[in-house]
């Protein structure tokens, strides 16, 4: 609905989040707000990071998911701040331990990622990221599909 009515009007509309929680204090919150609380919160927490790497293969995909919908939530409602792009990618992607941990137990997921970054910054979601970081995401998607051709 956010992307249709930024079609007709030309602007983003308000958008909220309900979150529910905590049945007993359901509260309510722009959009933007709910995403910065999450991005703080558990994309880039290093507690949420260990937790996942504990769980192998799916943890690599749960890291992969944070990657997919906060793109998504960009792409349709225009709510992701540039630094968020970049401290996904450090904590992800650049950060030899998570890195590691990914292309050993889903180099799919690590491909993927590579990727949906690349592609936000084609998109024009992710503005301010410069050169050598995109070079250094591209070669990582490539390195990460060639492991996956060897398997």
């Amino acid at each position: 609905m956010t992307a249709a009515i930024r079609n007709l009007q030309g602007k983003n509309p308000e958008t909220y989040f309900g979150d529910n929680s905590i049945p007993e204090n359901p509260k309510v919150r722009q959009l933007r707000e709910e995403i910065a609380r999450v991005y703080r919160s558990r994309a880039v927490n290093p507690k949420w990071i260990e937790g996942a790497m504990r769980h192998g293969y799916k943890g690599a995909f749960e890291i992969a998911a944070t990657v997919d919908f906060l793109f998504a939530y960009d792409a349709t409602a225009n709510c992701v701040e540039d630094f968020m792009y970049e401290g996904i990618a450090e904590a992800y992607i650049f950060d030899e331990k998570v890195h590691a941990f990914i292309q050993a137990n889903n180099p799919w997921a690590l491909r993927d990622m590579a990727e949906r970054l690349l592609e936000a910054r084609q998109r024009g979601l992710w503005q301010s990221a410069s050169q050598d970081l995109l070079d250094k995401l591209r070669s990582i998607a490539l390195e990460a599909e060639a492991v996956i051709e060897s398997k």
